[in-house]
């Protein structure tokens, strides 16, 4: 059927409406790779930003993974140059890791993604529901879970910036057919038709089966994923309340609280603590492992490492973190007490002040074990015993720093400060960074 004079294709409907919802001021960016997709995305955001004044740019990453990624950058360029659109061109280097190619390309692309494209901004993608169903497809073929199964959601916030793809709902063969009628030229990237990748295995072979046995079968499954991560929102909410009933604190969640959850609820809430310290989550088997062993006995001593971060628990309480890296014992440095210092740490959070004031010259180092500090109406007290007392986790207490006048041992930044000393936190324009 022939749709009316007066209505627009629903691609260019809805880029028109993403750019409507995009604040006044900000710009707006389009990914563009130099595919159908993209190329399509671009021209009609060119289109809408004149119903909807917005500045506009284009960002291609060339990866530079295969001889065509010239091409695709060409491409960019005379596009761009035809649509008087700015394009910025970010070279990025992918090393394989245990992860997979296309993981690794990931990461790289929205490194450039962050670096090119500015808080507040709008980076339009071009990603659509046979994206979708796919994702959908490989998701459940990998044993995810619900968030890995809910897919890409139309509009994100990621590092202050709104990430929006507005096709999700709109079929590649639309897109085709939007592209087709405006005489639009692309650049096919070679490699998707290569099925010894998954995602091109499942486009080339499984969804044209599908779609010949039930018609619309990426569409529907585009529904499916909408639904799935609505059910994802709800239970993050829930998460977020939990998480605000045990006390707020990701990083440090009490055990016995913890534990008075249903498992499924333990899991939940241990993912969402690890989202919001932005730490990987633990695959579900290091997981349950983790849970499990929580129900030890309270003095228990509990360590659990996966990619990218750890659990530890400690008087009660669960810590999230991320891995330690190895501490420099042999490191000093001379130090004024209260001039801003980079430490092997990073910067420094405290001053050490003599009373009264004087000119002082002091020695920063880590603990060597048997250190004595005096304290004021306390006595000489071990440094050991202090940082018990003041509840220090024993996996930071080598992480701490001594300051030393001569041979005396003068404060523990963060703990304590000897008799005739005061410690105060770093100025924050004083701190460095």
């Amino acid at each position: 059927m022939a749709r009316p004079n007066n209505a627009r294709p629903i691609p260019e409907a809805l880029v028109d409406d993403a750019l409507a919802m995009t604040s006044p001021g900000r710009c707006v960016w389009v990914a563009l790779s130099g595919g159908l997709d993209s190329s399509l995305m671009l021209t009609l955001a060119v289109e809408a930003c004149r119903r909807h004044p917005r500045a506009l740019y284009a960002l291609h990453v060339n990866h530079d993974l295969q001889p065509a990624a010239e091409d695709f950058e060409r491409h960019c360029r005379v596009l761009c140059s035809r649509l008087g659109v700015p394009l910025f061109v970010e070279r990025v280097t992918v090393v394989c890791g245990e992860r997979g190619l296309e993981a690794h390309a990931r990461e790289a692309r929205l490194a450039a993604y962050a670096r090119r494209v500015a808080p507040g901004d709008t980076l339009l993608l071009a990603q659509h529901a046979d994206d979708q169903a796919e994702g959908l497809l490989l998701a459940g073929l990998r044993g995810s879970g619900l968030r890995g199964m809910a897919g890409m959601p139309e509009r994100r916030e990621w590092q202050g910036r709104c990430m929006v793809r507005p096709w999700l709902s709109v079929t590649r063969a639309a897109l085709e057919r939007e592209a087709a009628a405006r005489g639009l030229r692309w650049v096919d990237d070679p490699s998707n038709a290569d099925e010894r990748f998954d995602r091109n295995y499942l486009r080339h072979t499984v969804m044209p089966a599908l779609a010949a046995r039930w018609p619309g079968a990426a569409t529907s499954f585009a529904r499916t994923v909408e639904q799935l991560g609505e059910s994802d929102a709800l239970l993050e909410e829930l998460a977020a309340e939990t998480l605000q009933a045990l006390g707020g604190e990701a990083a440090c969640l009490p055990v016995a609280d913890l534990l008075a959850l249903s498992r499924p609820r333990q899991r939940l809430l241990v993912r969402h603590a690890c989202r919001q310290l932005c730490l990987p989550t633990p695959p579900r088997a290091r997981l349950e492992t983790l849970l499990d062993q929580l129900q030890a006995r309270d003095d228990a001593q509990v360590r659990l490492d996966w990619p990218g971060a750890q659990a530890r628990r400690w008087r009660g309480h669960l810590y999230l973190l991320a891995p330690l890296e190895p501490v420099d014992v042999g490191w000093q440095a001379a130090w004024d007490g209260v001039t801003p210092l980079e430490t092997p740490s990073g910067p420094l959070d405290w001053q050490l002040i003599p009373e009264p004031p004087r000119d002082i010259r002091l020695t920063l180092g880590r603990r060597r074990g048997g250190e004595t500090l005096r304290v004021a109406g306390r006595g000489r007290r071990d440094v050991k015993r202090l940082l018990q007392e003041a509840g220090v986790p024993p996996w930071q207490r080598e992480r701490l720093w001594l300051a030393w006048e001569g041979d005396t041992l003068v404060g523990v930044l963060g703990v304590a400060a000897a008799e005739g000393w005061r410690l105060a936190p770093m100025p924050h324009d004083h701190r460095l960074g």
